[in-house]
């Protein structure tokens, strides 16, 4: 049976003095005691983070959205404060999870938005049970190109992941892995947050989470680029999608977009200039912009899957 409790202090995020408050919630699904936040009320906002992320790194943009939705961030197994689980090996399908999550919660059709890894989560559950999806927002997103930015290609290989986990435990060695992925997911890594620093380096001292983070990448990536593909089934998203993406991506080229979106049947780019990997994060304002123009156009968009039809 899943379980809600919220915290007893409203998250921390930006724009709180806008009166909007965000809740630091768990949940039981699967057996797994998953953490989310939530804000808002109105039409219901799911957003799914990234690889090594969790969801806390939407905490830029949750606020302004909360506005006119009920913003849910879910973080997946082995990441933010969600343990993780046997159930889901790294690399491994939660999109079942998602869905019992939002059952969990009794949530009915709803906007998706998803990041990177996330994105080919929300994807999945797109394709899965397109019944819930009133709309599909892909924020630079896998499983649309083999392309990787080299580093991750080659993190893959026997014994580097290992050297370079090694390399990450000498004296300064957390720092600069830190700095290197700042300049791997920023267009110019000097608008990255403070927080969003803090929360990954701590992150990333957590016992296990260096391992942990390694497989899952092993699992994503090879030494030829992205693993999982999702470039052929696109056609048969029936839900509106829109395409967000930082046109300076150094981890996922920005061409990737421009190819989804023409295999869509009903997609739409939005190319963030001079932005990097991490839209919602490097130019939250900007991101949220045109987040909330695409869900007031799309307001009374209904899903059309499972016999249902969404409105004109």
């Amino acid at each position: 049976m899943s379980t809600v409790s919220t915290s007893a202090q409203p998250a921390s995020m930006p724009g709180q003095q806008r009166a909007v408050v965000v809740h630091d919630r768990r949940v039981t699904v699967d057996g797994i005691s998953a953490q989310y936040l939530e804000a808002g009320t109105g039409p219901t906002l799911l957003l799914l983070h990234g690889h090594e992320h969790g969801a806390t790194s939407w905490r830029w943009v949750i606020p302004t959205l909360a506005r006119a939705h009920r913003v849910l961030a879910l973080s997946l197994p082995g990441h933010g404060d969600t343990p993780r689980a046997d159930t889901y090996a790294p690399g491994s399908d939660t999109a079942p999870f998602v869905a019992d999550f939002l059952d969990a919660l009794g949530v009915g059709p709803l906007h998706v938005v998803g990041h990177s890894a996330g994105g080919a989560v929300a994807l999945r559950l797109a394709l899965a049970a397109p019944a819930r999806i009133r709309t599909l927002v892909l924020v630079d997103s896998a499983g649309l190109g083999r392309e990787v930015h080299p580093l991750l290609a080659v993190d893959t290989l026997p014994l580097v992941g290992e050297l370079a986990i090694l390399l990450s435990r000498l004296p300064g060695g957390d720092l600069g892995r830190t700095g290197m992925s700042a300049a791997m997911l920023f267009a110019q890594p000097w608008r990255a947050p403070a927080e969003f620093f803090t929360e990954q380096h701590d992150r990333g001292r957590r016992p296990g989470q260096l391992e942990a983070s390694t497989a899952t990448a092993r699992a994503l990536f090879d030494a030829t680029g992205q693993r999982q593909m999702l470039l052929d089934r696109l056609p048969t998203i029936t839900a509106p999608t829109l395409v967000v993406w930082g046109a300076s991506d150094y981890v996922l080229p920005s061409h990737q977009a421009r190819t989804a979106v023409d295999l869509l049947p009903d997609g739409r780019l939005a190319l963030l200039p001079d932005c990097g990997h991490l839209p919602h994060v490097e130019h939250p304002d900007r991101f949220a912009a045109v987040l909330g123009d695409w869900l007031a156009e799309h307001h009374d968009a209904v899903p059309y899957g499972a016999g249902t039809v969404r409105r004109p």
